[in-house]
């Protein structure tokens, strides 16, 4: 076959090309660390590189909705803390109030501290977060919680918790709402509240009463009727049991000072000398707002406690008061340990999550990365080959018959 100058040239010019184009491929493949730089250069790679790529993303994301949540439970323990202080504050109060040597004025400091503190905790229940979002307002987030009333507060959000997605299959809530932090407060001794009528005059206090048979509380209620001879003075008392249709009142019981009083799956005792006439209540347990209880609280020391009668019914309340903070104590523990709980969740997914990301890393590496030795001994023999085409091309370019006419 006759090779025209023509001819000769394009294929000269055509596989130098080749090369050159070869050579800086792999120039580009070092420089970047990729041996896939477009899907042509391995289809399968690239498909897989791919996957593997938007599950990194993924995970990153992940990461970032982990550190939100951390911030917003950091953030709520914070307040809880603040709560649990502010308690303590009114349990120290009560019990200054309860000294019997206190005159009505001197109780009105303590007043002033219970309002300050009830003003306190009204703050921190309507906290907002870095994003201004109210914090215990369940999904309405824009909706102030809590509004002050006559009776304490009144709770304007929901019961929901605010999740987010911290890994493929789980989501954790970074909030906790209003209702179940500052309402969702038992009285009493949590399955039953005792409670001292409050037209008495006598003397007599009840206590907070403990659980005798826990099958036998099926929620009745009880009431207490106390009778005082007025011939000999003894004191006598009938109980109605609510369960009982129709309610009707059981035969005189003998009372003794502080003895134990037992009624179906209740027991308590009564100390002092109740009045004739004089009433109390044994009813099922129910929630209360902590601000009620601080309002309620404010009401009876702002009352006066002069005389025996207005002592005992101090007494009463101050108790009442003291169970429904310790019960709110328990509650806000309860709470602040469900958030260690999923603050403690979170580093333990952080932990997977990091590994995880080296596991992607590694395997999109080992999909499009270089391996260094080979790609650089391949530039090198693709450097010799250019150049040793060069020369030929030279070579053969310039022979000619005309050269060797004289």
């Amino acid at each position: 076959m006759r090779i025209s100058t023509s001819m000769m040239f394009d294929m000269g010019v055509s596989r130098l090309t080749d090369l050159q184009s070869n050579l800086v491929k792999t120039q580009q493949q070092i420089s970047t660390g990729r041996r896939v730089l477009t899907p042509s250069d391995d289809p399968v790679a690239a498909a897989a590189a791919l996957g593997v790529s938007q599950s990194i993303s993924m995970n990153d994301q992940y990461a970032v909705n982990r550190n939100n949540a951390k911030s917003a439970l950091s953030d709520e323990e914070s307040n809880l803390a603040n709560v649990v202080t502010q308690l303590q504050s009114v349990k120290t109060i009560i019990v200054g109030a309860g000294n019997g040597s206190l005159d009505d004025t001197q109780r009105q400091d303590y007043v002033t501290q219970l309002k300050s503190i009830y003003d306190e905790l009204l703050g921190v229940a309507n906290t907002k977060d870095s994003l201004g979002n109210y914090m215990f307002s369940g999904y309405q987030t824009d909706t102030q919680p809590f509004t002050k009333s006559a009776t304490g507060a009144t709770y304007n959000g929901d019961q929901g918790q605010r999740l987010l997605q911290v890994a493929p299959s789980r989501q954790i809530s970074v909030s906790d709402s209003g209702l179940a932090v500052f309402e969702n407060n038992s009285v009493g001794n949590g399955h039953f509240v005792t409670a001292a009528g409050a037209s008495n005059t006598g003397s007599g206090i009840i206590s907070t009463g403990s659980v005798a048979d826990l099958s036998q509380l099926n929620g009745q209620s009880y009431s207490l009727t106390f009778s005082v001879d007025p011939t000999t003075g003894a004191t006598t008392y009938t109980y109605t049991d609510s369960s009982v249709v129709p309610p009707t009142p059981s035969a005189p019981q003998p009372y003794t000072d502080g003895s134990t009083i037992t009624l179906g799956g209740t027991q308590f005792s009564i100390s002092g000398k109740p009045a004739n006439g004089d009433t109390f209540s044994v009813q099922p347990s129910t929630d209360q707002s902590i601000f009620t209880t601080i309002t309620n609280l404010i009401t009876a020391l702002s009352s006066t406690a002069v005389g025996s009668t207005n002592q005992t019914r101090l007494g009463n309340n101050l108790n009442t008061a003291n169970n429904a903070i310790d019960n709110a104590l328990n509650n806000i523990s309860s709470v602040r340990a469900s958030v260690g709980a999923r603050l403690s969740e979170l580093d333990d997914l952080d932990t997977a999550g990091s590994d995880l990301k080296t596991q992607y890393t590694d395997k999109l590496g080992d999909l499009v990365n270089i391996d260094p030795i080979e790609a650089y001994s391949s530039l090198t023999q693709q450097q010799y080959t250019l150049q040793a085409a060069q020369q030929s091309f030279i070579s053969i370019s310039g022979l000619s018959l005309f050269n060797y006419l004289k």
